[in-house]
């Protein structure tokens, strides 16, 4: 809990000189509101950090990439995703595959995310959907009607997830999925 007296950063519990008096550790824990502003001390909040999910090192001015970004080198040529060549097993080497090197952005990993979550969902009455196909027994129409609303659910989640424009459209959207 940081303090402020002018512009010097105060922490509770620490000693601290100011108008050459110093006031010993305790001081801003025992001194009263109005001490402490007599000699111009005042709280200041702990900034907020923001979604480490959203944003690096929790900075609200540095958002994730969207978007997917294929990657290239200095000169601005494509780079690929290195596979093992074993054509020589005595001297395996590195060598670009055709598969272009992509950073994902949010968007691809939150749509994978949403497929994810959809699929283990569904798997636990996939059983029920193979027990029908393999046997003819009907599936329960509450079980029928739930994974419809997840299928629904995850197609307009990814329909969403799509169309941002912005780091916090993103952010703000309701990824929850139904329960039964």
């Amino acid at each position: 809990m940081p303090f402020k007296l002018g512009t010097k950063t105060i922490q509770l519990d620490t000693p601290f000189t100011h108008n050459d008096i110093q006031y010993p550790a305790n001081w801003i824990r025992l001194a009263s509101e109005a001490d402490k502003s007599a000699i111009g001390l005042v709280w200041e909040a702990d900034p907020v950090r923001a979604s480490d999910v959203f944003y690096w090192d929790g900075n609200i001015n540095n958002p994730k990439a969207l978007e997917d970004k294929l990657e290239v080198d200095q000169d601005g040529n494509p780079l690929y995703v290195k596979v093992l060549d074993k054509t020589d097993p005595q001297n395996p080497v590195m060598v670009d595959s055709t598969e272009r090197l992509v950073t994902k952005g949010l968007k691809s990993n939150f749509i994978s995310q949403v497929k994810t979550t959809a699929g283990s969902i569904l798997a636990q009455t996939d059983w029920m959907v193979i027990r029908k196909a393999e046997r003819n027994v009907d599936i329960p129409s509450s079980v029928a009607t739930y994974r419809a609303s997840v299928v629904a659910k995850a197609t307009d989640l990814e329909t969403a997830i799509s169309a941002v424009t912005t780091v916090e459209q993103l952010a703000s959207l309701d990824l929850s999925f139904p329960t039964e």
